[in-house]
């Protein structure tokens, strides 16, 4: 059974007395363990599919289905649990709490779950490279070293999916290249299914498969070079 499927998921805005339909008729599945890049320019509709594919918002018409759970028939708290046990989010603006430090930030997850946190914190920060700083805070922390901080703690609570919307869009080319290498080793290590939302090509033919949109459909859905 595929871990995400959507089928002619279609979403529409009302602009002005006027409907806006910002994704129309996508329909794909997705295995776990895959490393799937949807790639785009700005306003094919990328961000706006990954919200409906993580339940962050529901769409006009269509269904996802997240490891064998209709999302569309969750009501918002429903939904919201199933991202707490089956989703992790890396994001272009890092999203760290600022008044928690590395370690503290990784445990978040765990600690929303009642599991143990801290020794499982501290092995994810030794496997980003991190396990000296997990006592400093964001602010003492580099643009890199905090995405790799928000990649631990997106992979923290061992999720089903993890979505990363534009991971490196505020980091230099050399230090986007390593936090995609990263993400990459966590999805082989740990099989979980990793999905890259970006509008850098070079940066999408890192994954095994590559969806395209463009004018929030979907032109293109091909394999890509290896991660």
């Amino acid at each position: 059974m595929s871990l995400l499927r959507c089928a002619s998921l279609t979403k529409t805005y009302s602009s002005g007395g006027r409907e806006l339909t910002v994704l129309s008729n996508i329909t794909f599945e997705l295995e776990a363990g895959a490393f799937v890049a949807i790639l785009g320019p700005s306003g094919s509709g990328k961000s706006t599919l990954l919200g409906l594919l993580a339940g962050l918002d529901r769409p006009s018409a269509g269904d996802v289905h997240l490891d064998g759970v209709a999302l569309g028939e969750l009501s918002e708290d429903g939904r919201a649990r199933v991202r707490g046990e089956k989703v992790g989010f890396v994001f272009q603006s890092f999203h760290l709490i600022p008044t928690l430090t590395a370690m503290e930030n990784v445990q978040v997850p765990l600690e929303l779950r009642g599991l143990a946190a801290r020794d499982r914190a501290r092995e994810l920060l030794e496997r980003v490279g991190l396990g000296k700083r997990g006592h400093h805070f964001p602010a003492q922390l580099s643009g890199g070293e905090q995405q790799r901080v928000a990649v631990a703690r997106a992979f923290s609570h061992a999720p089903r999916i993890v979505f990363a919307d534009e991971p490196t869009g505020n980091l230099d080319a050399a230090t986007g290249a390593t936090v995609i290498d990263l993400m990459a080793e966590m999805n082989r290590a740990l099989a979980t299914t990793l999905v890259l939302v970006t509008h850098d090509p070079e940066l999408a033919a890192r994954a095994r498969r590559v969806i395209r949109l463009a004018d929030g459909a979907v032109v293109a859905d091909t394999g890509a070079g290896p991660a």
